[in-house]
């Protein structure tokens, strides 16, 4: 659910949220340069990593739409950013002072990654609340100021130990207060590190800094502020400290070896729903997408110079590919503008003055062929051809632009798959869903290995098979599958879905990348429309909201599904990347930072308690640990998201409703840094994501089955 803001000169207006993190003295703690710059050519594309020059720049880049993949981090006095841009763009931000750090994934990079899954898997084939407290909130008045510590977690993972600390100043208004934790571990090694200011949406939230590593388990932690605050030593706690039951001997996983496009998807859910017809049952959703499926267009003219914008009314599968366009100058004097279509071409013949010379604009093109062809074209003047001469031109073909000739060019039905003995709404229901989001490949991925997993060890383990007796699980895989094919296809960096609402030049083929609806903007509750901060009413923003509350097919269909299946308690959203594990409330009004209700002090039990056990289970796979400062209610640990899926679920539905973050950061020991992974990481990533978050989601079963046997023993 990350706000990514498409950075083009029409989303100037989309200002939304700024996360700031700053820290006194930055710019000088800064780093030098690395000796080889990174660097992009001006056309291309990537995810990159950046060490912004300052606040200011942070809050121009926000004011402007940029596509920011996830909260802005604090290290060492930097501001990191991981930003979708191209190389003119990185160029630009270079000279204004900032400095690349990571090129995380380049705009060719998942396709590479996806050939390279699939062909890992024929060779398979072949060869066989807000961040957590501690319980320790304490604080010291000394000096000016009183410092409170909100979190001090330590936790060991690939053989190094890690610590993190939140600290808050009574001194809320100074953005001079500086904050040092010193630690010290039970042998006597002793250090420290600092702090930096975190705010959100201009208001203080608390001092923090990413995990640091340490040389063992740390037994104590003090901060120290500036202004003289010191706070009293706490023990910092071992973070998550809780683990899931063993796997028997013989549990089976490893069901994913590729990535999955939706139409891999769609033969997966068939022979799923083949194989286990006792323990399956496949629901096709109410609402059809678009499809992948784009109006066809073309231009008329040279942009350049001047030009119309011709597009069909129906799609381009729908007859429209191929027809073309075209300006001719009648060669008589004193003739009108006129419009004919015959034959698949649209024929504009140019209106001439009495010396035989054409007069027609840009503007009088445009008009004609709406006024006379409306039924099967509209036209708008492209951006800066406005009042200019219509040349004559064409003929030019009209195309829907679209490369992937294997998906089918027609309306999809979304699926879910229904997993248990007794599928009769009997038994608390769970429901786990991902691809909101078109570009976060692994999180199917994640959902698909949780579903084979409960099928397949059914039949096999004694455990399994009582948890789909005692549970009802559902599972989407693919929310948005146009926009999947779509990133698949065409443009790997697509977030939105496909359905284009913009209007006048908006729709100049040049945007084609920028257009679609944010899914995990369009809910009804803390939307866009109800004031809350996180989207935008841009059609070109990257967290568009659409035209309405619940616009889309796609968000239609998750609310139809939990609303149809009223036993539903517990949901999980799967987003990638960043490594967040989040709840409600999940977005706020500017004004004063006011969220959404926050949850009851027993709920916010449930939730943490929940996400100790979760966040546990991921663990046990490869050793990732979801950091305890990325724990927490959405509008907290990440930024406000107006209109998300999990809470119209949560507040409108009563259903305990999360959101995963899958795709952790990795620590680089070489470069003592934590390196991003991406939305389409190299295969052998994504399929790490897979085993260890299908994990988390056997866990937030069990979860489901506590709870309502709790609730029955206590009924």
């Amino acid at each position: 659910m990350i706000v990514r803001r498409r950075w083009t000169a029409a989303a100037t207006t989309a200002i939304l949220i700024s996360a700031a993190l700053s820290h006194p003295g930055s710019a000088a703690a800064a780093p030098a340069p690395a000796a080889t710059p990174i660097t992009l050519a001006a056309t291309e594309t990537a995810l990159v990593r950046v060490q912004l020059r300052d606040q200011a720049q942070l809050d121009r880049l926000v004011a402007t739409g940029a596509d920011l993949a996830n909260r802005p981090r604090a290290r060492d006095g930097r501001i990191l950013a991981d930003l979708v841009l191209t190389g003119a763009q990185l160029a630009d931000l270079t000279a204004q002072g900032a400095t690349a750090t990571q090129i995380v994934q380049r705009a060719g990079d998942g396709s590479r990654h996806f050939a390279d899954s699939v062909r890992a898997a024929q060779a398979r084939t072949a060869a066989g609340l807000r961040a957590p407290g501690t319980g320790q909130r304490t604080t010291a008045a000394v000096g000016v100021d009183t410092l409170a510590v909100q979190q001090a977690y330590w936790w060991t993972t690939g053989g190094q130990t890690f610590l993190q600390a939140q600290v808050a100043t009574t001194a809320t208004d100074d953005p001079d207060v500086e904050i040092t934790v010193s630690w010290r571990t039970a042998d006597g090694a002793a250090g420290s590190f600092p702090l930096y200011r975190f705010e959100d949406s201009g208001e203080y939230q608390y001092h923090y800094n990413l995990p640091q590593p340490v040389p063992s388990r740390p037994v104590q932690l003090t901060a120290t502020s500036s202004l003289g605050g010191v706070s009293r030593a706490v023990t910092p706690s071992l973070w998550p400290n809780a683990t899931p039951p063993p796997l028997p001997a013989g549990y089976q996983k490893d069901f994913i070896d590729a990535y999955l496009t939706p139409v891999d998807i769609q033969a997966r859910i068939k022979r799923l729903a083949r194989q286990y017809r006792d323990l399956v049952d496949v629901i096709d959703l109410p609402s059809k997408t678009q499809g992948y499926r784009r109006n066809a267009v073309a231009y008329l003219g040279d942009p350049a110079v001047s030009a119309v914008v011709v597009e069909s009314v129906r799609f381009g599968d729908q007859g429209m590919n191929g027809v073309q366009v075209r300006t001719v100058d009648p060669g008589r004097p004193s003739r009108p503008l006129t419009v004919g279509y015959r034959d698949r071409v649209l024929t504009v013949t140019l209106a001439t003055d009495a010396a035989g010379k054409t007069v027609s604009t840009t503007d009088d093109v445009a008009a004609a062929i709406n006024a006379r062809q409306a039924n099967r074209f509209r036209a708008t003047v492209e951006d800066g051809s406005t009042g200019l001469p219509m040349p004559v031109a064409g003929p030019a073909r009209l195309d829907d632009g679209l490369q992937g000739t294997e998906v089918p060019a027609k309306p999809w039905t979304v699926q879910a798959l229904r997993l248990g003995v007794h599928r009769d709404g009997s038994r608390v229901g769970v429901l786990a869903y991902s691809q909101e989001h078109a570009r976060e490949w692994a999180t199917p991925l994640v959902t698909l290995e949780f579903a084979e997993r409960m099928l397949a060890n059914a039949r096999t383990d004694p455990a399994t098979r009582q948890l789909l007796e005692q549970v009802d699980i559902f599972v989407i895989p693919t929310v948005n599958p146009d926009g999947a094919n779509y990133s698949f296809n065409d443009y790997n960096f697509q977030r939105k879905n496909l359905v284009n609402h913009c209007t006048g030049p908006a729709r100049d083929p040049r945007y084609r990348t920028s257009w679609g609806v944010d899914v995990n903007r369009n809910y009804t509750v803390g939307s866009y429309f109800d004031g809350y901060v996180g989207a935008s009413a841009n059609c070109l923003s990257g967290n568009y909201a659409g035209t309405a509350e619940l616009s889309e097919a796609e968000s239609g269909n998750v609310i139809a599904l939990a609303k149809a299946h009223p036993n539903i308690k517990f949901a999980m959203n799967v987003h990638s990347y960043g490594g967040y594990f989040m709840w409600p409330p999940g977005a706020y009004r500017a004004d004063g930072r006011i969220t959404l209700p926050r949850p009851s002090i027993d709920e916010s039990t449930l939730f943490l308690n929940s996400a100790r056990r979760i966040v546990g289970a991921i663990a046990q796979e490869r050793g990732t640990v979801t950091w305890p400062s990325q724990t927490g209610p959405v509008a907290d640990v990440l930024y406000s998201a107006a209109g998300n899926s999990a809470d119209q679920l949560y507040y409108e539905l009563g259903i305990f409703a999360w959101d995963f973050e899958v795709g952790n950061d990795r620590w680089n020991p070489a470069t003592g840094e934590w390196e991003g992974v991406g939305f389409q990481p190299p295969f052998d990533e994504a399929h790490g994501e897979s085993q260890e978050y299908a994990g988390g989601l056997v866990e937030l079963v069990r979860v489901a089955r506590d709870h309502a046997a709790a609730e029955a023993a206590t009924g």
